[in-house]
């Protein structure tokens, strides 16, 4: 049997279990062969946004056995909630043996005390009306990704690489939104100098 490495801290984020981009069987194989001190589950482990009882494969459960595992042997699992989990806050400050729930953490490293938490407190997409247009992205991103996965299958047979459409339209959504905060912001920041707010 292969040895565990031992490791005093891991921090994974953006998981996604229950949707179709999850990488779940690479996480799980990850997992198994590391023994942290301390595991940091950073925000969207599970995606409830996009949960279905038709969509959650056995190698999903399996990432969450593992992390069940991990935690009744003695390695402390600290939850942080993020947007796509955001039910779960209302069980912050939640402890079980080894596993925690939180919605931040801060640890002391070195004498260096870094501070864990989802950045969705400074997203203006996920807050009011914004936050249906954000989960129905949600939605319309896990689409993409198996229509990308149909495509890159399609790639692979002719002997073409592999490509990520899915990522591509991400990234051009959030400069877009990014654009459009920095906008809003920008114009507060003007109308306060000059004084023009009522």
């Amino acid at each position: 049997m292969k040895r565990k490495k031992k490791i005093p801290l891991v921090v994974l984020s953006d998981v996604h279990l229950g949707t179709y981009g999850c990488q779940a069987n690479e996480l799980l194989q990850y997992l198994k062969s590391i023994q942290p001190k301390m595991l940091v589950l950073n925000r969207d482990i599970i995606d409830m946004w996009s949960f279905s009882k038709r969509y959650f494969p056995a190698s999903h459960m399996n990432v969450l056995r593992q992390i069940i595992k991990m935690s009744n042997q003695g390695t402390r699992v600290i939850y942080i909630t993020g947007n796509h989990d955001e039910a779960l806050r209302k069980y912050s400050d939640f402890i079980l043996g080894n596993f925690e729930l939180a919605d931040k953490l801060i640890l002391d490293l070195d004498g260096k005390k870094p501070w864990i938490f989802h950045g969705d407190v400074f997203d203006s997409s996920t807050k009011g009306y914004a936050k249906i247009l954000a989960k129905l992205g949600g939605k319309g991103y896990d689409l993409l990704i198996l229509i990308n996965s149909c495509i890159n299958w399609v790639l692979v047979l002719f002997g073409k690489e592999k490509r990520s459409y899915s990522k591509m339209i991400k990234e051009s959504v959030k400069k877009a939104v990014s654009f459009v905060s920095n906008f809003e912001t920008t114009a507060a920041e003007i109308a306060i100098k000059k004084n023009t707010l009522m």
